[in-house]
């Protein structure tokens, strides 16, 4: 998987009080991870053994299992909303917290507070119900908010095109390169879908969810936004830089 860094710059208004629910969701999901038995760092969930048993029951409990989900079972439909929240490691959470710190504070800003809001969890929901939708028989739990991200990242390739990203590449020798943000989130896609095409239903990272989640974003910003309600030109800079 290729490892890259980006600052993004575009316009920025700014909203009354800052992008309140990207900080929000960034703290919810920080703060349920340090008390959950995945960081290690709660003492109630013990040690060894027992931390292991923690966190698979964890997992269990608030992840997607897609044979639960599909079987209509009323609490596995659910899970796609409290997986969102949900993160297998500390660089899992990471990686995820700082791509919504980047591109999700322009989209909120774009869509308004509470459309962000609902735009990120049923993006979310409905990137993890595809995936599971095409492993309907897995038994391995999905967590994590990458699907609710990368529809972030969609809309935001409809909405800020042009809005410069400084990038990373490890092949390139980490030399910092700017390109416009069509070119590195088109890349990104094209990596996912050649990742979702060759990844099984078994443990890693569930790539179909970006895609589902990216054409979901995507479209939505598309259907919403193509009266004229996008950025052209880059101006001003945003704040922060992202992992995937």
């Amino acid at each position: 998987m290729i490892d890259w860094r980006s600052a993004v710059t575009g316009t920025w208004r700014g909203v009354r009080g800052g992008p309140a629910v990207t900080y929000g969701l960034i703290a919810a999901c920080c703060l349920l991870f340090v008390f959950s038995p995945v960081s290690g760092l709660n003492p109630a969930h013990g040690t060894g053994d027992a931390l292991l048993a923690a966190q698979g029951s964890y997992f269990r409990r608030w992840g997607v299992v897609p044979a639960e989900l599909m079987s209509g079972e009323p609490r596995a439909l659910l899970t796609p909303f409290t997986a969102l929240f949900v993160h297998g490691s500390w660089l899992h959470l990471l990686g995820n917290m700082l791509f919504l710190y980047v591109f999700g504070a322009m989209a909120e800003e774009r869509m308004g507070r509470v459309a962000y809001a609902l735009f990120y969890l049923g993006t979310g929901y409905l990137a993890l119900a595809g995936y599971a939708a095409a492993h309907a028989h897995s038994e391995q739990t999905l967590v994590g908010a990458s699907g609710a991200i990368s529809g972030v990242l969609g809309a935001f390739l409809f909405l800020f095109p042009r809005s410069r990203v400084t990038s990373l590449f490890p092949f390139l020798f980490f030399l910092p390169l700017r390109f416009p943000a069509w070119i590195v989130l088109v890349f990104w896609f094209t990596l996912q879908w050649m990742a979702a095409r060759a990844a099984g239903a078994g443990p890693g990272v569930a790539y179909l969810a970006h895609v589902v989640g990216f054409a979901i974003g995507f479209l939505y910003a598309w259907v919403r936004y193509r009266g004229g309600d996008r950025v052209k030109a880059p101006a001003a800079a945003t704040e922060g830089e992202s992992q995937p």
